[in-house]
């Protein structure tokens, strides 16, 4: 019996010392849900989302005004391709180039005066050869004039919450009243990823046009040298810097980086590759919660049910760090504001947040309303309001 007690000992001793061991070697489930640092980015100001969320990742100086370059052209191409499924315009329409677009300098593909040049052409020159004349052009056939588009592009802006931005060209040569921020280019990014045949464009290293007689090659090095980058807009001026919106997709998560003000063209491939890898190796994706799965409820006394059931507007779905997804929870947060009954269903009636462990806010939902709810008679809210008089007064003694 000795000799077995000792043999026990001994085995509960080399399993402290092995769990010792993992321990500081940062082996186990701990150390798995672990995360990087964020890097640290060269860069004047960065952002880093989900581009099917717009779930931040990461951010320096992200609101910060700065002037955008060639970036600009996210929003010409934008409207462009707006335009295009609206119906009022065609990629295949031919645009007769002006003699201001054709006189246009910096980056360009040298259209002449009176030219003739399909739309489909004029796109792939923006979007590869980050040409500042098919850009002008392109803004004078959706718009009629340079200036009537460029109206068109600060309305888009407002409507898409970009508000710290101001242009006043669609092509992006500086201008003390033409800025923007990485933040606000993060939001029309992810708007322009929304069309396949912009991607088609940006991920194209040599393009052609003119009916394959010229070649457009891309200004955008990190779709040669990072895995699964498609895009999106590189942008350089003097005061500008060198600028980088990419856009890398991996396993089904595409994500997008702005960086701003870099010291070169290698810097801002190398800055926005830092925060893509941040991105990729360090979050996951995670589906918390479908549309309609109930989040909680909310209190309204004048509610035939004063308990009104709040259910997610949308899949609750985030980026959560890798490891992570079982500790993350799902927060029902009512609206600041008295809501009064009649309920209508799905009327917004807080947010369903996705919160870590440690109570990080990583994005939200809109939670509304499951089911209509009528107001409750004179009588039951009478009643409501006096237990609720004497509730308050108990309260404060």
């Amino acid at each position: 019996m000795y000799k077995r007690a000792r043999l026990a000992a001994l085995a509960l001793t080399v399993l402290l010392t092995a769990a010792s061991v993992c321990m500081t070697l940062g082996i186990g489930p701990a150390a798995d849900a672990m995360m990087a640092p964020p890097p640290a980015i060269a860069a004047k100001s960065a952002k880093l989302v989900d581009a099917s969320t717009g779930q931040v990742l990461y951010a320096a100086d992200s609101d910060e005004r700065t002037a955008p370059a060639s970036i600009t052209k996210i929003m010409t191409m934008l409207l462009v391709m707006e335009q295009v499924k609206a119906g009022k315009i065609s990629l295949d329409d031919v645009v007769a180039v002006s003699t201001e677009a054709s006189l246009m300098g910096g980056s360009q593909v040298y259209l002449k005066e009176r030219e003739r040049v399909p739309v489909r052409d004029l796109m792939a020159a923006a979007a590869i050869r980050s040409a500042n004349d098919a850009s002008f052009a392109l803004a004078e056939h959706v718009a009629g004039t340079a200036d009537d588009f460029v109206w068109m592009m600060n309305q888009r802006a407002a409507e898409l919450g970009m508000a710290n931005t101001h242009f006043t060209n669609p092509e992006g040569l500086d201008d003390p009243d033409h800025y923007t921020t990485a933040a606000d280019i993060a939001i029309m990014s992810r708007e322009l990823v929304a069309y396949p045949e912009v991607l088609e464009w940006t991920s194209t290293w040599i393009g052609k046009m003119r009916d394959g007689t010229y070649d457009l090659f891309n200004t955008n090095r990190l779709i040669k040298e990072y895995e699964g980058a498609d895009g999106l807009k590189t942008g350089h001026t003097d005061k500008a810097g060198y600028c980088l919106a990419g856009t890398a997709e991996r396993g089904g998560v595409r994500l997008i980086a702005v960086v701003m003000g870099t010291a070169g063209e290698s810097e801002r491939v190398a800055e926005t590759a830092k925060l893509l890898d941040y991105g990729f190796r360090n979050f996951e994706r995670a589906t918390l919660a479908e549309a309609g799965a109930p989040v909680g409820t909310l209190r309204v006394q004048t509610a035939a049910r004063p308990d009104v059931a709040a259910v997610a507007a949308e899949d609750v779905v985030a980026l959560v760090p890798r490891g992570t997804a079982a500790e993350v929870s799902v927060e029902f947060e009512p609206v600041e504001e008295e809501i009064a009954a009649p309920i209508k269903k799905g009327q917004t009636l807080g947010r369903a947040v996705v919160r870590t462990a440690a109570g990080e806010e990583l994005r939200s939902v809109s939670a509304v309303a499951e089911s209509d709810v009528a107001r409750a008679n004179m009588l039951v809210r009478a009643w409501r309001s006096i237990v609720g008089f004497f509730a308050r007064l108990l309260g404060r003694k």
